[in-house]
């Protein structure tokens, strides 16, 4: 398993966090790992976008995979692979989890960002070692990102 969490005090509401996290393609200016977004669906609580990701330090690119972000209260998402025909590939490779946890904080925002990938063999032998090295970094780099960008705006 390869994992990251990050927590980044952000000047805005939980709210605009939320719902910037909530819109990949406003989203993708902040997060490398977003590569190219063939589409977005929303409905209410729940987005889901196709998309082909770049995990740091893996050569190559990722299959394109299906994401879905749910709105589990007011100030949390979770994101997952929902099992759909696009994710077949992906899904006997990794399993894919991830948060976004939002909380007032004085005049701002305390956000807990955190990224899981679950690897299965034979892929894990490569993939881990490699994210285990880079991801907390790339991480800390996309919450830099998006503090710069809510706060700017």
């Amino acid at each position: 398993m390869a994992r990251a969490q990050v927590v980044e005090t952000i000047q805005c509401t939980p709210g605009e966090l939320v719902e910037f996290a909530m819109d990949p393609e406003r989203y993708r200016a902040v997060d490398d790992k977003i590569g190219a977004i063939d589409w977005v669906r929303r409905d209410g609580d729940v987005t889901e976008f196709r998309f082909r990701g770049k995990l740091p330090g893996l050569p190559g690119p990722a299959p394109k995979i299906v994401s879905r972000m749910r709105r589990t209260s007011a100030g949390r998402i979770d994101v997952g692979l929902p099992a759909v025909p696009q994710n077949r590939l992906a899904s006997r490779m990794v399993a894919i989890s991830a948060s976004w946890v939002c909380e007032p904080a004085g005049a701002g925002t305390r956000v807990t960002r955190t990224l899981r990938f679950d690897f299965k063999p034979p892929v894990r032998w490569l993939a881990e070692p490699v994210l285990r090295r880079t991801l907390q970094a790339d991480v800390e780099a996309e919450m830099r990102r998006a503090k710069a960008y809510l706060e700017s705006a």
